[in-house]
């Protein structure tokens, strides 16, 4: 198969980033690429999806893996894994001598490994530019269930209609559900047991990088987790920052100790931002350096300075997403630059997942949650139009159509762009040019 027939396939079956901001699939596709690599890192606290995917179907996933490697014409295809997670590298080690252009790199278990510019120096040992892609340096990443959705598409000629779910926290019987893309939170949380608590909170995705939802959230295909917690979690009652009060609290108590950029990741690896010097230019309200705020574009975003780092409490990556966010709504550009060289004290420094989930109070629900591969029942699901980076899919049906499960309801727009589908058999209850409503 060739990577035009790769991409058409991936764009018409709406296999994005499975995970992440869902970056469509077919637009990293290339010969460029000498290197693929597998993601299966997970490096947030309770998720546990993709290895159990990997485990599960570890012929499917490798068979894509090499099929999209001869399309590349790259040289080798690796897997990226946690070394601690011996159930799903023994069901890798069995299939692997059936590729012999595909390897495992096993990983320490710290935080943000999964972050591609971090996973790709592990296993390559380069370093991706400030600013830069991944292809700069001929490397292509995909996670393992973008991986096996690609799999579903080329050999089974089978949409993205579904999304395995971990879902965890405060229920009494923690499971990894395949979800009708659309479903509720709170159809989706009936489906997997018992809330433990009163007045439940919902945290879409990681603890570090997710975002609070509710009931009526609806599972998209980049949803990996739900994570219930109790509404006192001092996790959502730092949600809700005042950032007028965050700043006075920077300058009133940073002690400027440098621990939030001693622990960022992406400066360790070279990347110029550094946290202390916003805080600092916050605290004193001092603009004579502007490149300190225009550096706040390279933040990853990955919480380590605040969530983990501080030992005041202070919130650096808050008050970094928003000057990120103010220079990117003024037209700023990220720009690729030159990094630095690695920092020398950089193994020491990273952030072991075991003890990030004892500083966040999730340590205690770190249990199984075993995984069931058949899709669940839904009997209305609402289906964003946008689930994906990039131009949202047009509506493709009107309201009183009959559809079928995997028809397609969105088509891809101009430009970046992928196809949405019909989660199940049913009816469409409304559309407009945000969402698809569908009854059956």
């Amino acid at each position: 198969m060739n990577i035009e027939e790769l991409k058409s396939i991936a764009k018409n079956c709406g296999v994005v980033g499975a995970g992440g901001a869902g970056f469509p699939a077919y637009a990293k596709m290339t010969d460029k690429a000498d290197t693929v690599i597998l993601n299966c890192v997970e490096c947030e606290p309770l998720l546990k999806l993709h290895r159990q995917l990997l485990a599960l179907h570890t012929r499917e996933i490798l068979t894509m893996l090499n099929e999209v490697r001869e399309a590349f014409n790259a040289k080798e295809a690796v897997v990226g894994i946690k070394s601690e997670y011996k159930e799903t590298i023994s069901a890798l080690k069995e299939v692997l001598p059936d590729f012999p252009a595909l390897r495992i790199h096993e990983l320490r278990a710290a935080y943000p490994m999964g972050d591609e510019v971090v996973l790709i120096y592990e296993v390559t040992g380069r370093v991706i530019r400030p600013g830069g892609l991944p292809i700069d340096e001929n490397v292509v990443v995909y996670n393992v269930e973008t991986m096996y959705n690609l799999y579903r598409g080329v050999h089974e000629g089978t949409p993205v209609t579904d999304k395995l779910v971990s879902i965890v926290g405060e229920i009494d019987t923690p499971k990894t559900l395949r979800l009708p893309l659309g479903m509720r939170v709170g159809d989706a949380v009936k489906a997997a047991g018992n809330v433990t608590v009163k007045n439940p909170v919902y945290l879409m995705g990681g603890p570090m990088m997710g975002r609070f939802g509710t009931e009526n959230t609806v599972i998209t295909k980049t949803t990996n987790a739900i994570i219930i917690l109790p509404a006192d979690h001092k996790l959502r009652l730092s949600a809700d920052k005042d950032l007028k009060v965050e700043k006075r609290r920077a300058s009133s108590s940073c002690c400027q100790c440098r621990t939030c950029t001693d622990l960022c990741s992406r400066h360790a690896l070279g990347h110029p931002i550094e946290p202390h010097r916003i805080m600092r230019a916050v605290a004193n309200s001092d603009a004579s350096d502007l490149s300190v705020f225009v550096n706040a574009m390279y933040c990853s975003g990955c919480g380590i300075c605040e969530k983990y780092a501080c030992p005041q409490g202070l919130s650096p990556k808050s008050i970094i997403q928003e000057f990120k966010g103010a220079l990117r709504a003024g037209g700023l550009k990220i720009e690729k630059i030159d990094a630095a060289p690695v920092a020398a004290g950089r193994e020491e420094r990273k952030v072991p997942v075991h003890r990030l989930a004892h500083r966040l109070g999730l340590y205690s629900y770190d249990k199984e949650a075993p995984i069931s591969d058949i899709q669940e029942s839904a009997v209305r699901v609402v289906i964003p139009l946008s689930q994906h980076i990039g131009a949202p899919a047009k509506a493709a049906v009107k309201a009183g159509d009959a559809v079928k499960k995997g028809q397609v309801i969105g088509q891809a727009a101009e430009g970046l762009s992928v196809n949405i589908h019909a989660p199940f058999d049913g009816k469409v209850e409304a559309v407009s040019d945000r969402e698809i409503s569908i009854i059956k």
